[in-house]
């Protein structure tokens, strides 16, 4: 994440809506990455004007909803206290990470224009329905209970994770999705498939056998030589998506710092850099050009951690990376270019009315009403 510039000269920052110098309206356009005062041609997403949870524009006259906001398909009661502030925690994170996918190239598509394409569901836990937050079928399901900061920090400590956050969350589930757009088409003979397999192992081992062995005996107790977290080991499409919410943590970790003027070489600590000829020795095809953005991480977030420490938060980034995460982490940038230079960029699509009170209704040409009766489908992202 880079920080902005008002037409003022004050900074801006990426959730802003409004310079506290110049007292403008402003808000953030992904077509050219910058923030604008809301002024002709330029309006407000349909979402940031009737519940203030997106700052993103759109072309006035065009469609109301920003490509981010454009891809939710049910969203929570917002007659329910507390669930609009919830849900705009949740869209920040998402915004966040749908910047990060579209400054790589890979803008998802709304899964109401391509069949492939991707959509979000925001669910609160009600009688007879039980929320899990996971991705099927290029939908993905957030639970709305993960934005109280008490139920996240509950749900970390009860698997015993590190780590756990809503832009973590969004990550992950997206790398599942990716990894479909990535290689659920491809043949078996696939070079990019067969690499996949060497690094991260057979997605063909049953999914549910290998989730249930995992959660019986946990992970094997040398998981943190092969594996990015613990979690990753329970299956080759877990150890994907955990790895590939490292690389986007790195990723916008980088930028933001960059823009900042922060850089790991300026760290003035003990640093074994990760070298071509390790990382490499077993995946000749692998992109070396990330090998330095990973290396200015590694050396950079040691940095981050104690800064949290020191204003009594905890660790800010508690992962270490091995030689075989770096070489996974190296394929999946691969991957990500590969996907890039052939993905094309979604076209935005008019979004249907706005959301009835007091249910949850999906979005859009899809007025039929969810089991059971208290929440219902309605429109594209409200």
């Amino acid at each position: 994440m880079i920080h902005f510039t008002c037409t003022c000269g004050n900074a801006l920052f990426f959730e802003n809506t409004l310079c506290l110098q110049c007292n403008s309206q402003v808000g953030y356009d992904l077509g050219d990455n910058t923030m604008k005062p809301v002024a002709s041609p330029y309006v407000q997403c349909r979402n940031g004007t009737e519940f203030g949870v997106c700052n993103w524009l759109v072309q006035a006259g065009g469609p109301e909803y920003c490509t981010a906001c454009a891809l939710n398909h049910m969203v929570p009661d917002l007659s329910v206290a507390g669930n609009k502030d919830s849900w705009h925690k949740m869209e920040n994170a998402k915004h966040r990470a749908i910047y990060t996918l579209a400054r790589m190239g890979l803008t998802p598509w709304d899964k109401k224009t391509r069949p492939d394409g991707l959509t979000f569901d925001f669910l609160t836990p009600i009688p007879n329905l039980c929320v899990m937050t996971g991705h099927d079928e290029g939908v993905i399901t957030l639970n709305l209970n993960e934005a109280d900061d008490l139920y996240r920090e509950r749900q970390r400590h009860n698997l015993g994770e590190p780590y756990r956050t809503l832009v973590g969350h969004f990550r992950h589930e997206l790398g599942h999705y990716y990894w479909d757009r990535f290689f659920a088409q491809s043949q078996e003979n696939d070079p990019l498939l067969m690499e996949y397999r060497a690094l991260f192992g057979d997605e063909r081992e049953d999914y549910s056998a290998a989730l249930a062995k995992y959660y019986a005996n946990g992970p094997v107790p040398t998981w943190s030589t092969t594996h990015i977290t613990c979690y990753a080991t329970a299956h080759p499409w877990e150890d994907w998506a955990e790895t590939w919410a490292q690389y986007l943590h790195i990723v916008d970790g980088v930028e933001t710092a960059g823009s900042f003027g922060w850089a790991g070489k300026s760290v003035p600590i003990p640093f074994t850099p990760f070298k071509a000829q390790e990382v490499l020795a077993d995946t000749p095809g692998a992109d070396a050009s990330f090998l330095i953005t990973l290396n200015d991480w590694a050396r950079l977030s040691p940095a981050l951690n104690e800064m949290a420490s020191s204003l009594g938060h905890t660790t800010m980034y508690p992962f270490i990376f091995s030689v075989k995460t770096a070489q996974k982490i190296l394929f999946i940038h691969k991957a990500v270019g590969f996907a890039a230079q052939s993905w094309a960029k979604p076209v935005p699509t008019e979004a249907p009315s706005v959301q009835g009170p007091a249910v949850q209704t999906p979005a859009v040409q899809a007025p039929a009403v969810q089991a059971p009766a208290v929440q219902t489908p309605a429109a594209a992202a409200a």
